[in-house]
């Protein structure tokens, strides 16, 4: 059965896109049927992955204007399994479009519905704000996946996160939960990073991945290069927790996590 995932955290800088990519990435390489959506007009999903933000034949954009379909969308990674619909500056328009249109919070959840059945997970990569675009993935999503820095305000950003998360379960999708929160750019060496770390898991307990993300200079290299970090370099830290976050993400699906 299909899982749709919004990745969404309202303060940037958390490793929202580096999270998007590789454990879609990573879940590919384990053959299963991934597509990765890049509702961020800044396209850094779409840079990402190898695919170039100017000259898109189609991109989300045109999903929202309703100028092609989800089909004509759809493009290849370099992984076999793993599909992209890109986004690049465009989709800044769709935001101001989207105020008059009827039914504007549905629009890519209906756009989904026809293909979500091919795909075992459906990754939406949301911007770091709380706008049409990220209303729209919250409403598509079947869950909510959160990466957080462990910082002195990571607990803020997330108790506004959770406030969100109770809006939209109350006006539009009351099936919204928490798929999990996921510790990024983690030090062990870090008092605060510590502190913060045994806090999410006091009071999100399973909520909270058992893997962590290490600070890791391959995962910063590998965006620029147009990679995932596992086709990059798969002996890196950054690739081998992105691996063992899929394991245990599959291990949850199964009920062995």
């Amino acid at each position: 059965m299909s899982k749709v995932i919004a990745i969404a955290n309202q303060k940037g800088g958390v490793g929202k896109t580096t999270t998007a990519i590789n454990i879609a990435a990573s879940l590919a390489a384990a053959e299963k049927h991934i597509l990765l959506i890049d509702t961020d007009p800044q396209g850094n999903s779409t840079s990402g992955m190898g695919i170039g933000r100017e000259n898109l034949n189609g991109s989300l954009y045109n999903i929202y204007n309703g100028t092609k379909n989800i089909e004509e969308v759809i493009q290849n990674t370099e992984l076999n399994h793993l599909k992209i619909i890109p986004s690049n500056i465009d989709l800044i328009g769709a935001e101001l479009e989207l105020i008059a249109k009827e039914g504007r919070e549905t629009i890519l959840k209906r756009a989904i519905e026809p293909v979500k059945s091919r795909f075992d997970f459906i990754f939406i990569d949301c911007p770091p704000s709380l706008s049409l675009l990220t209303l729209n993935a919250l409403v598509a999503a079947d869950s909510l996946l959160i990466p957080m820095q462990c910082e002195y305000y990571a607990l803020e950003g997330i108790s506004s996160l959770i406030k969100t998360l109770e809006l939209v379960r109350g006006s539009f999708n009351s099936h919204l939960d928490i798929e999990g929160i996921l510790l990024t750019m983690f030090d062990g060496r870090n008092t605060l990073a510590n502190q913060v770390a045994a806090e999410l898991k006091n009071h999100f307990g399973d909520k909270v991945y058992k893997t962590m993300i290490p600070r890791n200079v391959t995962l910063a290299e590998a965006p620029s290069h147009g990679k995932p970090v596992i086709l990059y370099d798969i002996h890196s830290k950054g690739a081998q927790s992105y691996l063992e976050l899929a394991k245990e993400m599959m291990g949850n699906e199964n009920g062995t996590g």
